[in-house]
């Protein structure tokens, strides 16, 4: 599995992008399958890759955190079986108190440093030159500047390494069966901090604005806005670069006869798109959440074919652990994807997706149904956990204040969970004053640019969202914070 982390569907040309420069997703779409209706689950990084260790999504229980000890993670599982599990990534968030016990349930691991503000060098001397983002001083920022001075040559850059690593696991492993590898980085996540060669793919004066780091805010500045999308671009092309240097692998080493691969993302990002840049704040549009996913499965051998069932990260989970022949669990609500692979059956009639206390959306594929919190203060809204941590710290002693314990959840392995009230978190969502519930028809507006007014059609999403809030767990106090019976 190659994974990116913000990779837009609608900057590849398999999607339909006809300026970005990206040969290798071309190529990769001619020997796969291509899926067209792929959604994220949770927001953002560590959510999104909670559903794809438990196969479950992780938005409806509690904000950002580590995997729980009830979670069943797909790795774990694998290495409990006999099957080797190795992770490569630049993902720096595995290594902060918000996703510390993710690697740890691969077989073995790799971790290359120095995307965005990680933490990585300790250098007090003032970096030479100019400062890259100089709107944006601050300890992130600095640590940034700090970390690209240690980068002087691209392959010193934590994708070039981090892909590297992947290649070297398959030259030594390739003849050998039982393994999966995950090659995850953190790019084309912003900062959009690439190499000149990317750059010169594209007739646009990157020296103009100092400036490659979109804050998650209001695009309310054309010219930066052109700006963002030429850095990203010229970063997807980088992506697309490396690859390629994945599929030179599977070609080299004859891997298409016997070696499923899928190449995902865990959500995309807006560019100015909605008069937005970010993907947190405003409500979910498809910019985020619709996003691209291909597979290539030898048991099949179909290639160069799109499929428009809906699916989701969370289908990842058992469609790797049946391919192994192993079973998800009960707790599991992902489906396997090989019927879908194979003949574009139908996997689920509705997904969900959102972030804690957030918009909860709905979609059936054609209609996008955002239901916004019913009332201003956005309650009630609690964390249920045994790993009480957000990104970078412990929940506060406030937050822990307010604990008690309750009850199992359906899928806590008969464990009582703590209840930590999240209504003052800074996560939470926006309001219905702000944005307020949108239904969409993707058929007759795929831009959602005009939301649909129709009783009837929302009293069917309406109920499509709460039968699938059940099907999913969903605790009581969501249908109360959401308005719904």
């Amino acid at each position: 599995m190659l994974m990116f982390d913000s990779l837009n569907r609608h900057m590849l040309p398999p999607y339909g992008c006809d300026w970005v420069q990206a040969p290798n997703f071309m190529r990769l779409a001619e020997k796969t399958v291509t899926f067209d209706n792929c959604y994220i689950g949770s927001m953002a990084c560590m959510p999104a890759r909670r559903d794809l260790h438990a196969g479950r999504y992780n938005f409806l229980h509690r904000c950002w955190g580590p995997l729980e000890p009830f979670d069943d993670s797909l790795p774990e599982m694998l290495k409990q079986n006999g099957i080797h599990s190795h992770l490569v990534s630049d993902h720096y968030h595995y290594w902060e108190e918000g996703g510390a016990n993710y690697h740890t349930k691969y077989s073995t691991w790799e971790l290359s440093r120095g995307q965005e503000g990680d933490p990585w060098i300790g250098d007090l001397n003032t970096p030479p030159g100019p400062h890259p983002n100089p709107g944006r001083r601050g300890t992130v920022a600095d640590q940034d500047w700090i970390n690209r001075r240690h980068m002087p040559d691209e392959e010193d850059m934590p994708q070039p390494r981090t892909v590297a690593m992947g290649l070297d696991f398959i030259a030594r492993n390739h003849r050998r069966d039982n393994w999966f590898l995950q090659i995850e980085t953190f790019d084309p996540h912003e900062p959009y901090f690439v190499p000149e060669r990317f750059k010169r793919l594209y007739d646009h004066d990157f020296t103009r604005i100092a400036d490659d780091w979109p804050r998650y805010a209001r695009a309310d500045n054309p010219e930066l806005t052109r700006h963002y999308r030429f850095l990203n671009a010229a970063l997807v092309s980088m992506c697309d670069h490396y690859l390629g240097r994945v599929l030179d692998a599977f070609d080299r080493h004859k891997l298409w006869d016997d070696t499923l691969l899928i190449v995902n993302t865990d959500h995309g990002f807006l560019l100015g798109e909605h008069g937005w840049w970010g993907k947190v704040r405003m409500p979910h549009y498809n910019e985020v959440a619709r996003i691209p996913l291909f597979i290539w499965d030898p048991r099949s051998g179909l290639g160069n074919v799109r499929r428009q069932s809906l699916v989701q990260n969370i289908d990842l989970t058992p469609t790797l652990l049946e391919y192994f022949n192993l079973h998800p669990t009960p707790d599991m609500r992902g489906v396997d994807l090989a019927g879908a692979i194979v003949d574009d059956r139908p996997a689920r009639t509705a997904v969900l997706f959102g972030h804690h206390g957030g918009h909860v959306n709905c979609t059936d594929g054609r209609y996008v149904y955002m239901r916004a919190p019913a009332n201003p203060e956005n309650t009630p809204l609690y964390n249920y956990t045994l790993m009480p941590a957000h990104m970078k710290a412990p929940f506060s002693l406030e937050e822990l204040r307010t604990m008690e314990f309750c009850a199992p959840l359906p899928f806590s392995k008969h464990c009582p969970v703590m209840k930590i009230d999240a209504s003052g978190a800074r996560a939470k969502g926006p309001s219905r004053r702000e944005f307020g519930t949108m239904l969409f028809d993707l058929a007759k507006d795929p831009g959602q640019a005009n939301p649909v007014s129709d009783d009837a059609l929302e009293a069917r999403m309406q109920k499509m969202l709460s039968d699938s809030l059940r099907a999913h767990d969903a605790p009581g106090e969501q249908f109360t914070r959401l308005g719904l019976a």
